[in-house]
């Protein structure tokens, strides 16, 4: 249960991690852990650039190093590198199970447009699970050597992504936007496409047929103001909104 506060409008940023190593491959990258490229780099600085005169109060990222690194920088370049944050695996990408590794146009040409389209952008179809023993399997990964036995997954579809990421935002993220929407405060999430997609659905209370339609740049802060009931009264990126629909419009032409 939500503590009681007395609420100015909280308001919560999401940014979507900067462009990754296997961005740049064109890879499923899902849960393997990948840092950023140079280019990523540069759109954390700009995001935290857009931040700069935003009172953030806290950050949530999830455990894998381009959402870190992204928010390290960010923060940095917002003059904010001494928030406090809290990391969970709930905010991580959604795992792409046996996709991971593999090349997105390749992928489209083996199997075919369609069948690509439903593992990327269907609500609850998942690709096939990843293999216990793949070298790109996170079961052995020491950050999930404490989650409860059959946490990790093999694969996902968004559907387990918004599972996963829904209590996360009534339990934490809620409750730190009542606490410092109180103080005039923000709160600042950096995680990645499909977790994004998952928070901005359970918001937004967009319907599995249309959240296929939502795509989420790299780098680009996208703000909510909201109510005292955590609804949203304005929502919107940072900066140019030209770049930003440019940007998301790239990352649906992955594929090819």
């Amino acid at each position: 249960m939500l503590a009681h506060y007395a609420v100015d409008m909280p308001d919560l940023y999401l940014v979507r991690h900067g462009r990754s190593q296997w961005n740049e491959l064109n890879l499923f990258t899902g849960w393997h852990d990948v840092d950023l490229v140079e280019e990523g780099e540069d759109e954390a600085r700009a995001a935290g650039e857009l931040l700069a005169n935003i009172d953030l109060r806290i950050l949530h990222t999830s455990l894998l190093t381009r959402a870190i690194r992204t928010a390290n920088i960010a923060l940095l370049a917002a003059g904010r590198s001494w928030l406090p944050v809290q990391r969970t695996w709930r905010l991580n990408e959604r795992h792409y199970g046996d996709l991971t590794g593999k090349d997105k146009k390749e992928t489209a040409e083996r199997f075919g447009m369609n069948q690509l389209m439903e593992w990327r952008r269907s609500y609850d179809v998942p690709p096939p699970p990843l293999a216990d023993d793949s070298p790109y399997s996170p079961k052995s990964d020491p950050r999930y050597q404490d989650l409860a036995p059959g946490t990790v997954p093999a694969t996902e579809c968004l559907k387990d992504v918004v599972a996963r990421v829904r209590p996360y935002l009534h339990d934490t993220i809620k409750e730190d936007l009542l606490r410092v929407g109180a103080k005039g405060g923000s709160v600042l999430v950096v995680a990645h496409g499909n977790s994004i997609r998952a928070l901005r659905m359970i918001i937004e209370e967009i319907t599995p047929a249309h959240i296929s339609e939502l795509e989420v740049p790299t780098g680009i802060p996208f703000h909510y103001a909201l109510d005292e009931e955590l609804r949203v009264t304005e929502s919107g990126y940072l900066g140019d909104p030209a770049a930003a629909a440019a940007a998301a419009e790239a990352v649906g032409r992955q594929a090819g």
